[in-house]
């Protein structure tokens, strides 16, 4: 399985310091430095704060960054395959995400933003708001389903580990 971290809600942002920034910093620095990576959640590296960043824009210069996110509002129903940096090795599942949503949340500056999402940008949103609140993807999936990807991602790991 992940990390256990990843199954434990993070805290909220309350000090807007150096060390928030640091975090930031540390999380866009990671997000780019993967392939194929949409976005990222502050747990995903071992930080508790309630803080992601997402940018899969082409050239990487759109980074938005969330701290203390809410879903304020939820419209309409997908259905569409997601991925993780959490679960590697190609595993994907479909999941059922708003098709719109609504965001309150707090900039790096402290300063309080909305925005309304939809598309890929709102599935991204909901991905890494899960993870803050200790779920992954394959939480979303039938038990069934989550058992045979669980499988699958451990015998990957047992896999690479013989490597």
């Amino acid at each position: 399985m992940p990390d256990p971290i990843l199954a434990q809600a993070t805290r909220p942002v309350e000090d807007f310091d150096r060390n928030m920034r640091k975090t930031v910093d540390d999380l866009f620095e990671t997000h780019y430095d993967q392939s194929n990576c949409a976005g990222l959640a502050a747990n995903q590296i071992g930080y508790e704060q309630s803080i992601v960043v997402i940018d899969f824009s082409e050239k990487k210069n759109e980074p938005l960054c969330l701290i203390n996110p809410k879903i304020i509002h939820r419209e309409g129903e997908v259905f569409e395959p997601e991925a993780c940096m959490s679960l590697p090795g190609g595993i994907v599942a479909t999941v059922k995400r708003s098709k719109i949503i609504k965001v309150e949340a707090l900039d790096p500056d402290g300063k309080q933003i909305q925005l309304t999402a939809d598309g890929f940008l709102s599935r991204c949103i909901q991905h890494e708001l899960d993870h803050l609140m200790g779920q992954l993807f394959i939480d979303r999936i039938s038990r069934i389903k989550r058992s045979i990807l669980v499988s699958k991602y451990a015998k990957l790991q047992k896999k690479q580990a013989r490597s």
